[in-house]
């Protein structure tokens, strides 16, 4: 094998995303946040819990609070389908979240190469949300930064 086949082989390394889609628009959640995709069950609602908290549901015994990701990014509430799911995060901090998303479509695999992180001049509420912009084939893929989707923020912590 020639020095440039071996090249060749060393691939750059490749972090697997959850696609979801959000009012048209596909987003990307690491995989190594996700512990379960479930169906939208119902909802207990917390009383004095700020707007984009739905409530609460009962997960294998375990009580796991549930975010509209739409509300907390500044766009228009829930349409439930029979598409919904809640996405529930396994975070290091905070245990167990649900995020509601409109549906789940597919797992894709992207390098760094595929990714733009040059999204500090995006205006918008739910540019504060992402952490880049992912290229596979024709279609982008916003990556949310799980930390601020959470309102987890490890930077502040390490302090």
């Amino acid at each position: 094998m020639s020095k440039s086949e071996e090249l060749d082989v060393i691939e750059e390394a490749k972090q697997q995303y959850i696609v979801v889609t959000l009012g048209g628009e596909h987003y990307g959640i690491d995989i190594s946040f996700v512990d379960n995709i479930v169906r939208l069950s119902s909802i207990t609602r917390v009383p004095k819990a700020p707007a984009h908290y739905k409530g609460v549901i009962n997960l294998r015994g375990e009580v796991v609070p549930v975010m509209s990701i739409r509300m907390k990014m500044g766009l228009e509430d829930d349409q439930f389908t029979n598409s919904t799911r809640i996405i529930i995060l396994k975070l290091e901090e905070l245990g167990y979240l649900g995020i509601i998303v409109d549906s789940v479509n597919e797992v894709v695999s992207l390098g760094e190469s595929d990714i733009d992180r040059n999204v500090s001049n995006m205006k918008e509420t739910k540019g504060n949300f992402i952490n880049g912009i992912g290229k596979d084939g024709d279609r982008l893929i916003s990556i949310f930064d799980i930390d601020k989707v959470a309102g987890e923020s490890t930077k502040d912590k390490e302090k």
